[in-house]
């Protein structure tokens, strides 16, 4: 179970939730349901901004409500938000809580296979919240 409870809100809207964990990384807590495109590119600039702002290169992402990335949202992740606005970071590391629909996880599969690549991006998956902050502690 993710403990949210105490955690600082940093930034909210239609997409879920960002919150600033006290061990240095961002937890994002993505809702449920579709997303209006604009929405969804403040949400990870916000995220962008809360990383540069605190000097963080780790999050955590709850995607377990997560419906599938559209192929606009896929494409401006890929070609925009990790390569452009990422670029002037060190390499991320995200821990991946796995969504429950199984289109979404495909399409999470397909996006983090193109951008593992790019060496912008370390990421593992979990199923479980506490093996994943787990992770995130054990590196640097």
């Amino acid at each position: 179970m993710l403990q949210l409870a105490g955690l600082p809100l940093y930034y909210e809207n239609p997409i879920g939730r960002l919150y600033e964990h006290p061990d240095g990384y961002v937890v994002v807590d993505y809702n449920a349901g579709q997303r209006q495109f604009s929405t969804f590119q403040a949400f990870l600039n916000h995220l962008e901004n809360l990383l540069k702002r605190r000097g963080w290169n780790k999050m955590l992402a709850n995607q377990r409500l997560l419906t599938p990335f559209s192929p606009e949202e896929s494409h401006w992740i890929r070609e925009q938000w990790l390569t452009v606005s990422h670029a002037l970071q060190r390499e991320m590391l995200a821990a991946v809580l796995l969504p429950q629909d199984v289109f979404a996880r495909l399409s999470l599969s397909n996006l983090m296979q193109g951008v593992q690549r790019e060496g912008v991006l370390v990421y593992r998956v979990f199923n479980d919240a506490q093996q994943a902050a787990a992770w995130l502690h054990q590196t640097n």
